[in-house]
């Protein structure tokens, strides 16, 4: 077996993924390089809303498609979520988290009716029906349709032609590729554009309602299409990462395969179903490289990534997101936000979510990569298929450890076990005991 982390005689460090294969190299003199910031120019605020910067803001409502789901604190401070609100009432109240389809899926409506015959539930029907009825409906559809037909190369449809424009809704209600958008654009009190409201910006309890919300919707994405065979959850920060809008997003995205990581995943469970300690965490353990731990999750460095990255691991013996109890996904939720927090809003960075699909048997913990997108990967990479990664792991743990107990004596994230702090018992996984 190929060590999976190895450090020569000069100072390189030469990494395979253990679950990937991949190979990266880390050249000695680059790991101590500072973070690169993002692209946003400051300036002034000055008469600029801060809640109508984009097309996401709360001031922009109608830019994005019809509503699916939004997240609403009520008087009392108790949350509740709203499902498929009106164009007229968007605006009723202010959306802690709202989901709503992306104009422009990656998997379109179309393709999963042709390909797979998929027909929308007559539910959908009598939701697009009630939203057309609306004058203000109507016209939010109508415009959505032209500017998806002016930028997509789709034809819109015909003035007048009733039956095509619910067609054409449908298609827009019915998709498997949604957006999940946080409240702000900026933090609150922001004097300048440039001051945006990442992930680790939130408080801890503000992003685990950023998380339950988003696996509400990946449940949903399930539920509604039966031919989705995976649905990739994704958080794409800053343009450098690509991201189209600088406001804090997800996406879910249903697929009809599992894709190659996941059946490379599954052929290596058939071997060893506890695959993950024996190959990731164990490494970590020996190789001290864990960040942090809580009473449900544990975070490292992890090894063989294209870019340095941070995984989370829950250490729950439920699998799915959405079986874990409330305590458990805020402990996954609470090790995200604060490799977020330790990481800062001005690195652009990739958020992968990883889940056993609910059709395969073979059991896989729910884990979250964080990747700082800090290089890009140009011809010797791509010829080569060896990466250069200019931080390596024990780097990467020694910064982000630094930066966390910073952040935990300031009260700023939420409680946990750091590097040396944290006990091998707590970086035990148990998705394989069930």
């Amino acid at each position: 077996m190929v060590n999976p982390l190895v450090r020569l005689a000069d100072g390189t460090v030469i990494q395979v993924g253990p679950l990937t294969g991949t190979q990266v190299w880390t050249i000695p003199g680059r790991s101590h390089r500072p973070l690169a910031t993002g692209t946003s120019e400051r300036t002034p605020l000055e008469g600029a809303s801060p809640t109508a910067i984009c097309a996401f803001c709360s001031d922009r409502y109608l830019e994005a498609t019809p509503e699916k789901a939004r997240l609403v604190r009520d008087g009392d401070g108790q949350l509740r979520i709203d499902r498929r609100r009106g164009a007229a009432q968007l605006s009723d109240d202010v959306a802690q988290v709202r989901r709503f389809a992306n104009l422009f899926e990656i998997v379109s409506a179309a393709s999963w009716r042709i390909n797979h015959g998929f027909i929308p539930s007559q539910d959908v029907h009598t939701w697009a029906t009630n939203y057309l009825a609306d004058p203000v409906g109507r016209a939010h559809v109508l415009g959505l349709t032209q500017e998806r037909a002016k930028s997509g190369g789709v034809l819109a449809p015909p003035p007048g032609n009733d039956a095509a424009l619910l067609e054409a809704t449908v298609d827009l209600l019915s998709g498997s590729h949604d957006v999940v958008v946080a409240r702000r654009h900026l933090i609150d009190g922001a004097e300048f554009t440039d001051q945006l409201a990442g992930s680790g910006s939130l408080s801890p309890a503000e992003h685990a309602e950023f998380i339950d919300f988003t696996i509400d919707g990946l449940r949903e994405q399930y539920t509604a299409q039966p031919a989705a065979r995976y649905v990739s959850v994704f958080q794409n920060w800053l343009r450098p990462a690509g991201a189209s809008f600088e406001h804090l997003h997800k996406q879910l995205v249903g697929i009809d395969s599992y894709g190659p990581q996941v059946l490379r995943e599954i052929a290596m469970l058939r071997d060893d179903r506890h695959t993950y300690s024996r190959s990731v965490i164990d490494l970590a353990v020996r190789e001290r490289l864990v960040v942090a731990a809580n009473d449900g999750a544990v975070a490292i460095a992890g090894v063989g990534h294209r870019y340095p990255s941070l995984e989370v691991y829950s250490t729950a013996r439920e699998q799915l997101p959405w079986e874990h109890s409330p305590a458990q996904r805020r402990a996954v939720s609470d090790l995200l936000h604060a490799l977020h927090a330790a990481t800062g809003a001005s690195v652009a960075t990739n958020e992968e979510w990883h889940h056993r699909p609910p059709d395969v048997s073979e059991p896989m913990p729910w884990r979250i990569v964080l990747k700082w997108r800090l290089s890009i990967p140009a011809g010797f990479e791509g010829g080569t298929k060896i990466y250069v990664n200019t931080i390596d792991p024990w780097t990467l743990r020694e910064r982000v450890c630094a930066e966390l107990v910073s952040l935990r004596d300031a009260g700023l994230v939420a409680p946990m076990a750091i590097g040396s702090e944290v006990t091998p018992l707590s970086s035990e996984l148990h998705y394989a005991d069930a």
